[in-house]
Order: C-alpha cells, then sequence, then structure tokens
C-alpha cells in the first residue's frame, strides 16, 4: 500500500527565534519513500539539516519575527502488515548486549527507573522473561492507564502516570519502556505517524504518535502499550530515551503555536 504523511505546523513569534525540529521521515523508512519527502517554510528560510546522536533527521532554522509555518509531505510505500509479533523473541542478558544499547536500560528524563523497580519485579518478576514479559507490561499499561488528551501535561513522568492512571501515547510508552528497562530489557521512545488504517476512523484530529520498542533476540520489535494491537502503516519519524529525546519542535524563545494539522492516510486506488 501507499500512505500520505504530511503536516502543516504554524507558530507566533514576535522576534527571529532558532528551532530545532525533529518532523523527518526515520532513515530506517528512506528507501520507502516515493520520490522525495518536502519540508519547508513560510516565510521561506533556509532549514539546515543534520542527524542527532541517536541518528534522528533534525531540521534547524531561525523563525522570523511574525512567526513560520511549517510544511511537510511525503508519500510512503508500506507493507501494509501490522506490527509484527514473535513470541520466540528472547530477552539478551545485560552482560552480552551491545555498547550501545546500555543507554536504554538507564533512566532518562521522563523514565525513572529507581523510582519504579521495585513496583516492576512485584508485577512482572514472576513472568516469563522475553516476548511474555514485555507483551505483560504493555497489557498491564493499558489497563492500567486510562487516555484522554486532558490528561496530557509536557513534565508528566513514568512514575506519575503510575499513580496518576491516566495520560495520553507518550504516557503510555514512557511507563511501558520504564518497566521494561527496570526489567532489564532495553526499551526506546519511538513517535511517528499513524492513522487509521485498517481501524474504524477515530473522530478526533489526526496527531502524531508515540509508542515504544523492546530489544529482544537481537533487534527492535514495536510494541504500543495505549492499543495494546498490532496496528497498520505506523511510520517511524524518531526515536531516543524518551519523549525529551524526540521534541518535533524545540525553540528558542518564546512561541506560540497557532495551528497544527497532521496527515496520514492510505491512498486508495481510483
Amino acid at each position: 500500500m501507499e500512505i500520505k504523511v504530511g503536516f502543516e505546523i504554524s507558530y507566533a513569534a514576535v522576534q527571529p527565534t532558532p528551532m530545532v525540529i525533529m518532523l523527518s521521515i526515520h532513515p530506517s523508512r528512506f528507501a520507502d519513500i516515493v520520490g522525495t519527502e518536502t519540508i519547508v517554510a513560510d516565510p521561506d528560510v533556509p532549514i539546515g539539516f543534520y542527524r542527532d546522536s541517536f541518528g534522528n533527521v533534525c531540521g534547524r532554522l531561525v523563525a522570523p519575527a511574525g512567526g513560520v509555518t511549517l510544511r511537510g509531505s511525503a508519500l510512503v510505500r508500506d507493507c501494509g502488515l501490522p506490527d509484527a509479533v514473535d513470541p520466540s523473541a528472547q530477552q539478551v542478558a545485560i552482560d552480552q548486549l551491545p555498547d550501545d544499547l546500555l543507554l536504554y536500560l538507564m533512566p532518562s528524563r521522563y523514565c525513572e527507573t529507581d523510582k519504579l523497580t521495585d513496583i516492576a519485579w512485584s508485577l512482572f518478576g514472576n513472568t516469563p522473561p522475553g516476548w511474555a514479559r514485555v507483551a505483560a507490561i504493555t497489557e498491564f499499561v493499558h489497563n492500567h492507564v486510562t487516555f484522554g488528551y486532558q490528561h496530557a501535561h509536557h513534565m508528566k513522568s513514568a512514575h506519575d502516570v503510575y499513580e496518576q492512571k491516566n495520560g495520553v501515547c507518550r504516557d503510555f510508552a514512557h511507563l511501558a519502556l520504564t518497566f521494561c528497562r527496570c526489567m532489564g530489557i532495553p526499551a526506546r521512545y519511538c513517535t511517528g505517524y499513524m492513522g487509521d488504517i485498517g481501524i474504524p476512523p477515530d473522530p478526533e484530529p489526526m496527531d502524531f504518535s508515540g509508542w515504544f520498542q523492546a530489544y529482544l533476540s537481537g533487534q527492535w520489535y514495536t510494541f504500543d502499550a495505549r492499543h495494546n494491537h498490532p496496528r497498520i502503516g505506523r511510520i517511524l519519524m524518531a526515536t531516543g530515551r524518551d519523549a525529551a529525546d524526540v521534541a518535533l519542535t524545540t525553540s528558542f524563545g518564546r512561541m506560540n503555536l497557532a495551528k497544527f494539522v497532521v496527515v496520514s492516510d492510505e491512498v486508495v486506488a481510483a
């Protein structure tokens, strides 16, 4: 299948304001892009692209006084299959992990393993290590946390989510991946497009989505604690330790969000 993705995001600014944006499709999906992905600014200020330490594509620009509108679009080929499920995937012993994966066991800005380790072991210590353990964590978080946009807060951590029992997709991901780390399973945060493909349309406006990946049997597997069901048409944009590493936009000065539109639709042949 082919999926059309894109966005239009506008910010108001009183004075020229430097920005970093992370709105590009992840390099792991570059081969699936039909033609080229376009990301432009209006007014037409230059955007310089670079790779961050996690391999994500970032752009830097200076929004002029008055503000800026960022627009992006791409056509992406997709296999049309749901997220992979592999119950035979095994947990890798910590002393056998590659060096560059150890940071995905560590605490990070929104993922306080030190506060949740005892809770994690009390909940999941008797689960079989490997896929079954991550699946148990995902199901627990799915049932423990109530979704609602009114519960969103940029300062909410995994421990907050556990105690408050509510949040948005990023909060589900933060709690689940923190539990994984507590149990010795490397886990990282993901952000990207996920449209209503293969499911009934959601009446809420489209947004970018947050999920997580766990490292099992030598590769990263996708898990989604909010939906707790394999989904079709997930298009990765960025990965990191938590949401702090994959902020869609970062402004170095005061800016106000004026418009936010995201598109992720299957292209239906005529």
